[in-house]
């Protein structure tokens, strides 16, 4: 185990983050003030790195050697080499100062545990999640795209290959979102939580479709009841996009299937509705009458997700669709007639090889479709691939530039475009997640959740409704404010609870 002392709180995520990152094989474990006093005593004199942080200084102690971060005098001798005749890399440097301490102190936390480990992180010191969104802001406030490139990597230490990707991605999110009501407007998620088996790298709230066949009536019951009341509270806003997803929404019977999405449609206004989403998914779940139902009420894009085509790594990772099942799925969408069809893969599944990966971007790009959805493995506390990697060692997780490179070959051969993009915890080779698509067949409500410009209306169990609200600014710009409600994870509190669940989207829309 990897420990850190930090006599502060509210920067232990982003020391965790990013000692994770140059550390992977280990587990991290960051002491604060607010860490029981017990552990912190127990624990404090094994850390390797100790950081003291006082005003605009921080001092380090790494595997015994000390080091000091002094802000003011990196701002001081923050400069560029070239001449500057327009004063671009001076406004980059302005902004950089009035970004403060917090900014420098990882800046120096990656210099650190770079000089430490010799690696390089693509993304520098950002531990967020959703990197495109400074390139998105700093557009809408009329920034040059050399300004964008040179504050991702003077303040944020990313690479120049990954700064372009996240311009690149913020300027067609833009172009996409000029047609979408995403201020007056919503989209609505509709979870299905449950599949024919649960991966090993899953967390997402999922339940074994054949321990709970019983539990599925009751279950769309309430699912309509809180639609229904959805629909009234939501009444005179303009719905943008229906996304379904779960879990695996295909574990439903045709007829199920045909109950809900025609209750969905009678309940909510579809003549504004520019993307209706179903997420096939597991290629075992889908049969061409289940197809047929979600074409006959007007579903426009569907995903069939292989993750890889290597079968021996689909037999460790406990998804049962062989890799014929993709392929007839997926030749079974096309003859029912849909034309914009996403496939997932994950890079970095447990060990695979470039050549792995190769071969399964081969196979996908010979089957053509609309889009694809390239994951790192991200590596969750909640999966069973916590206790693989006990078991294997975290070296059997592979993810590189190659590969990654070898992805985006195969979506530039496909004459994808890429669209959207997201990081999450812990992910293999600490890269990102990159949606690919063609011109016209971009996925709107993939964009509306990770850039969070739009409410989103979340039913189902385990979901998230995000209610975004625009307001005026003291300065004579614009704030945003996002407020959550939750519904819960387990179908049968779910069942019991659903008039609460409904409750608590009447206090955060109508109030």
């Amino acid at each position: 185990m990897f420990i850190v002392y930090l006599n502060r709180e509210n920067f232990e995520y982003d020391v965790q983050a990013l000692v994770k990152a140059f550390y992977p094989e280990e587990q991290v474990q960051v002491l604060t003030p607010a860490t029981r006093e017990d552990t912190r005593r127990r624990l404090s004199e094994q850390a390797r790195l100790r950081i003291e942080i006082k005003d605009d200084r921080a001092e380090f102690v790494l595997d015994g050697e000390p080091s000091l971060y002094d802000f003011v005098k990196e701002q001081e001798a923050l400069a560029f080499p070239e001449a500057d005749e327009d004063g671009e890399r001076d406004a980059v440097l302005k902004e950089i100062r009035n970004r403060g301490f917090k900014d420098g102190f990882k800046r120096y936390l990656v210099t650190l545990l770079h000089r430490a480990t010799g690696k390089v992180l693509p993304w520098g010191n950002l531990t967020g999640i959703r990197p495109t969104k400074i390139a998105y802001g700093m557009l809408e406030l009329g920034r040059s795209d050399r300004f964008i490139l040179d504050y991702y990597r003077q303040n944020h230490y990313v690479s120049e290959e990954k700064a372009e990707l996240a311009l690149d991605i913020a300027k067609r999110e833009r172009r996409l979102l000029a047609g979408i009501h995403y201020r007056d407007g919503y989209s609505l998620y509709i979870g299905i939580p449950f599949c024919p088996t649960t991966c090993m790298y899953c967390s997402f709230t999922s339940f074994s479709i054949a321990g709970y066949r019983d539990s599925v009536e009751r279950y769309l019951d309430c699912l309509i009841l809180e639609m229904e009341q959805t629909a009234q509270i939501m009444r005179g806003k303009i719905l943008d996009s229906v996304y379904i997803g779960g879990g695996t929404p295909t574990t439903l019977e045709p007829a199920q299937l045909h109950r809900l999405l025609s209750r969905l449609k009678e309940l909510f206004d579809f003549s504004t509705v520019q993307e209706f989403t179903v997420e096939a998914g597991r290629a075992d779940s889908i049969t061409e009458e289940k197809l047929k139902v979600l074409y006959e009420h007007g579903v426009s894009r569907i995903s069939v997700n292989p993750q890889t085509m290597k079968q021996e790594t689909l037999d460790i990772i406990g998804r049962r669709a062989s890799v014929e099942q993709v392929e007839q799925a997926y030749a079974l969408a096309r003859k029912v007639g849909f034309d914009n069809i996403n496939m997932d893969l994950i890079l970095g599944l447990p060990g695979e090889t470039q050549e792995d990966v190769r071969h399964t971007v081969d196979r996908v790009t010979q089957m053509g479709p609309d889009s694809l959805t390239v994951h790192s493995l991200a590596i969750k506390r909640a999966s069973r691939l916590n206790q693989w990697i006990q078991e294997n060692g975290i070296s059997m997780l592979r993810n590189t530039d190659e590969t990654m490179e070898i992805a985006a070959q195969g979506a530039r051969k496909l004459g994808l475009v890429p669209y959207y993009l997201y990081r999450q915890k812990n992910m293999s080779g600490n890269f990102e997640n990159v949606g690919y698509a063609r011109e016209g067949k971009l996925g709107i409500y993939n964009i509306l959740i990770n850039e969070e410009v739009q409410t989103i209306v979340a039913l189902g169990a385990g979901s998230i409704s995000k209610k975004v609200s625009y307001r005026a600014a003291q300065d004579g710009g614009e704030s945003v404010l996002i407020e959550r409600c939750e519904n819960v994870k387990e179908v049968a509190q779910y069942i019991e609870r659903i008039g609460e669940m409904i409750e608590r989207k009447r206090v955060l829309f109508c109030e």
